[in-house]
């Protein structure tokens, strides 16, 4: 059986956020813990034993995220970013809740990558904050987001306010959405989608479609024009 590889994308602000922990939970239930498995999914655990989870932290390429919005000139580190999320499979994604909204850090990130990059990714979606009363902000402002950027979304998100690790329904949550992403990765929704209708879409510049003429950011006049310097005399 091939290996199915997802990436986990946490937002958070710190290894121990809340972020990180319910990303970790979810990511459990995704490479088939007995206790998810058994409790809420038949077949889970027969695709989710052979899973290979990646984490990438935006906290840690939000600089060069930022760099890259203003300038278009992505960095070694985001580009990598980019050709790993190109052979992912599947993403979880997960964000705090930071004024009614989600954090600048991980808008920035998405915000920052190919257009192209990621249709037909199955994608899950997860997010954290203070109180419960901002547990729709996952469906309604980040579900938008992966429908621009033309991703397959579970139907079940999931959200998490201090009181609910300790509730085993988020445990039950967690694992029915897992099982959502596995289903999508098993039905090849990723495949479908780039190789029976990538003609179809509207390829922007520099996507990967690469239809489009290349710029050379590595030129004095680039750099220039992104503030990196000149080095000519």
């Amino acid at each position: 059986m091939k290996d199915t590889t997802v990436v986990v994308i946490n937002a958070g602000t710190s290894e121990t956020s809340s972020t990180a922990m319910l990303l970790s939970q979810i990511a459990k239930s995704v490479q088939g813990s007995e206790e998810h498995v058994t409790c809420t999914f038949i077949n889970v655990r027969d695709v989710a034993q052979d899973a290979m989870t990646a984490l990438v932290s935006v906290r840690d390429v939000a600089q060069d995220a930022m760099t890259a919005l203003v300038s278009g000139h992505k960095s070694p580190a985001l580009k990598e970013i980019e050709a790993t999320l190109l052979d992912a499979d599947a993403l979880i994604v997960g964000t705090p809740v930071f004024k009614a909204g989600a954090s600048a850090v991980f808008m920035a990130f998405f915000q920052a990558l190919d257009n192209d990059l990621l249709i037909g990714t199955p994608v899950l979606l997860a997010g954290t904050a203070g109180s419960q009363r901002h547990a729709l902000v996952v469906d309604d402002q980040i579900r938008g987001l992966f429908a621009y950027l033309r991703t397959y979304t579970t139907p079940t998100s999931v959200f998490a306010a201090p009181d609910d690790f300790n509730d085993p329904k988020l445990r039950t949550r967690c694992a029915r959405a897992a099982g959502e992403l596995l289903a999508l990765v098993r039905a090849d929704v990723r495949g479908g989608a780039r190789n029976n209708t990538w003609d179809h879409y509207q390829h922007s510049y520099g996507s990967a479609g690469d239809t489009e003429l290349s710029i050379d950011l590595d030129s004095d006049l680039m750099r220039l024009a992104t503030g990196n310097g000149y080095s000519g005399q």
